[in-house]
């Protein structure tokens, strides 16, 4: 029969586990219902972004940088639109930078390596852009045909536009310098509480279908010019579809870890009533065993 200081000691510490499991739930589920509504919030806006982006495709006709102003990655415009044979991809991979969060880091980190396995068969060079401290640990422990850049840590627990626009100059300026010829974004769609999806986004060469002649609008004029615009569109594209895969990557993060968190402190609860009964069953045991003593000595007397 188990000890009962052993049994009690368990109990007590699965009922601080669970006081602790129980206030990161509570945590989680303040942050996701505002990480929530920021992701839904910035939908419509990525929508109209491409919808504007198509039909100045359409417009422009042949790119060219003539007349502007090309100080870093980012303004040259036609090199980030143009694809060219994929002899080096980048991965963009956004994870968390703390665990507790069921299995979020570790499906996103697995759909990244699959890919790698694919490029090296391919005979293509992997280059890993990491974000979060996950995906940093995770790149550095693993053996593997990649590169691995520089991480991003403190935009992963609060996503930002500014942060946004550091990745997409970076990643900007190894494409444009031809250390890498396409990047994907390897992060999550956010569904609802319960759900999400691994997604792999790409990203540079921006690839956006022209509008339809019927979508344009031919009143739609350009200052100073059409390519000066464009100029200023597609970095700001480019920064918004990072962006949005922050917002995308965070909520379903946060969604992760209240489900975790709460299968958790269920978990807990029912460790905690099992090893009670298993602390009433030892002590009640205990108690028949010290009664038994006593009558067998008083019988032992009376003989």
């Amino acid at each position: 029969m188990p000890n009962l200081k052993d049994i009690k000691n368990r109990i007590n510490s699965v009922q601080n586990t669970k006081k602790i499991t129980k206030a990161m739930k509570m945590v989680a589920a303040a942050k996701v219902k505002k990480a929530e509504y920021t992701v839904k919030a910035s939908r419509p806006f990525s929508d109209e972004l491409l919808h504007l982006f198509r039909k100045l495709l359409a417009t422009v006709g042949e790119y060219s940088t003539q007349g502007l102003k090309v100080e870093k990655g980012l303004d040259n415009y036609p090199s980030l639109i143009t694809p060219r044979e994929v002899k080096a991809e980048g991965l963009l991979v956004m994870t968390s930078n703390k665990g507790l969060a069921g299995a979020y880091n570790a499906n996103v980190i697995k759909a990244a390596l699959k890919r790698v396995k694919e490029n090296t068969a391919n005979g293509i060079k992997t280059v890993i852009y990491p974000v979060g401290q996950k995906a940093v640990s995770a790149f550095k422990n693993k053996k593997g045909d990649y590169v691995l850049k520089k991480g991003y840590l403190a935009i992963a627990n609060d996503p930002t536009a500014t942060g946004a626009n550091i990745i997409a100059t970076d990643i900007a300026e190894d494409f444009v310098s031809g250390e890498i010829d396409s990047i994907d974004i390897f992060t999550t769609h956010f569904n609802n509480m319960m759900s999400y999806n691994v997604v792999a986004w790409e990203v540079l060469p921006v690839k956006v279908e022209k509008a339809a002649e019927n979508e344009i609008d031919p009143l739609m004029m350009f200052e100073p010019s059409a390519h000066s615009v464009l100029q200023e569109l597609v970095p700001m594209y480019i920064t918004n579809s990072i962006y949005q895969a922050l917002l995308e990557a965070n909520a379903s993060e946060l969604a992760s870890r209240m489900t975790a968190m709460s299968a958790a402190s269920n978990n807990a609860e029912e460790m905690i009533s099992t090893l009670t009964v298993d602390y009433n069953k030892a002590r009640q045991w205990a108690i028949t065993q010290e009664l038994v003593e006593i009558v067998s000595g008083a019988n032992s007397v009376s003989n």
